[in-house]
């Protein structure tokens, strides 16, 4: 029998993001034929899903007015069952899809009610506007895939069926990247994956690290990952003069590429500031540093700490509090067995509990609902 064909839609991620390109699509072709529209697509990821390539623009109104008629063109011909889609921009062409019978999907990885704000970039009433209106609509007729519990408090009146799907990091991609734990004689290195920003207390880390540099003055601080300021703002905060050769920005890499940096380093870095969403959200990167077996540093949110501390696989602490953070930072790397420690026990907790297997039975489960639908 023919797989039935379901397409997945996105205008803004990149092409290798983990979650669409690593982790959803692959676990769909196990049932579906799986089509993936998204920006610079490298057909080379899988053979099991045919990509569709499209360009790349930072702003929203770009992809609305190029990018989204762009998607149409190229795979309206292809009548999937089910579009999954990622970026509300794209709401009002999915009608189009849904008038020819294809159920949607639509996939919410950010609290905008409560995240807009923050935004530097890609704001202002022209766009909020239309994406409360048509956000809300969705919520009438399409699918909806979550990727956090907390968001359930915004979304409280879906008409459809629904499902919470964690970004748990998916173990087999990560296993090449585990190493034993770093010796105490080797190099000072720390790393982070994730966006970039002063939200993301990235003035608390610089000056941190200031502080260790007393101690360590080599030590080196590996972060992969778009960068939400200006070099102007990075330039003025003072710590960043004293620690700058020490940091390391690759900006937006393939976590295969990313990843090599992870073998060595002290622990991995997941501060969040408690503003918008962040509070109820799991930070992804969190899970997989427990899994490469890092010791985790992240912030002292309840949601975290119901992680963190009762696996005892690292800190949870105040994302404003540097003294703070320059003191777990020298603690590891002054207990190494401690560390290991910490790290054999995020890699259990991760087998256990937090894992892209159990999550994609709770994807799978829900196409199964839409097709009965």
């Amino acid at each position: 029998m023919r797989k039935k064909r379901v397409l997945h839609i996105s205008t803004a991620h990149r092409p290798y993001d983990p979650r669409i390109v690593y982790k959803q699509c692959p676990s769909l072709a196990e049932r579906y034929e799986v089509y993936c529209a998204i920006p610079d697509a490298d057909a080379s990821v899988s053979a099991d899903i045919h990509f569709i390539r499209l360009p790349f623009f930072k702003q929203v109104i770009l992809r609305l007015l190029i990018t989204c008629p762009l998607i149409v063109f190229k795979t309206i011909w292809l009548r999937p069952a089910i579009i999954h889609i990622y970026v509300p921009e794209f709401l009002p062409f999915a009608y189009l899809y849904r008038l020819l019978g294809a159920s949607v999907v639509y996939e919410v990885q950010e609290n905008l009610f409560k995240k807009m704000h923050l935004k530097s970039f890609n704001r202002g009433w022209l766009l909020e506007k239309p994406f409360y209106w048509l956000d809300h609509l969705a919520r009438k007729h399409f699918f909806f895939v979550l990727t956090e519990h907390g968001y359930l408090n915004t979304y409280t009146n879906l008409s459809k069926p629904y499902a919470v799907v964690y970004n748990y990091p998916l173990l087999s991609f990560l296993e090449p990247y585990r190493r034993p734990y770093r010796q105490a004689s080797d190099p000072v290195e720390f790393f982070y994956i994730g966006w970039i920003s002063f939200e993301r207390s990235l003035d608390t880390m610089l000056e941190a690290f200031a502080l260790l540099k007393e101690d360590y003055p080599h030590f080196r601080f590996h972060l992969f990952g778009r960068r939400l300021f200006t070099q102007e703002r990075l330039e003025s905060v003072p710590a960043y003069q004293t620690v700058k050769d020490n940091f390391i920005f690759y900006d937006y890499a393939d976590q295969r590429q990313a990843f090599s940096y992870a073998a060595k380093a002290v622990a991995g870095l997941a501060l969040l500031k408690p503003l918008g969403d962040y509070p109820e959200s799991y930070t992804t990167k969190m899970f997989e540093y427990m899994a490469l077996g890092l010791p985790v540093i992240t912030s002292d949110f309840l949601l975290y700490q119901d992680v963190v501390e009762r696996h005892d696989c690292g800190f949870c602490l105040n994302p404003y509090n540097a003294i703070l953070l320059a003191e777990k930072l020298r603690y590891l790397i002054e207990n190494p067995a401690a560390a290991e420690a910490m790290g054999q026990r995020g890699i259990e907790a991760a087998k256990t509990n937090y894992n892209w297997d159990i999550e994609k039975r709770k994807l799978i489960n829900l196409y199964e609902i839409i097709e009965q639908y």
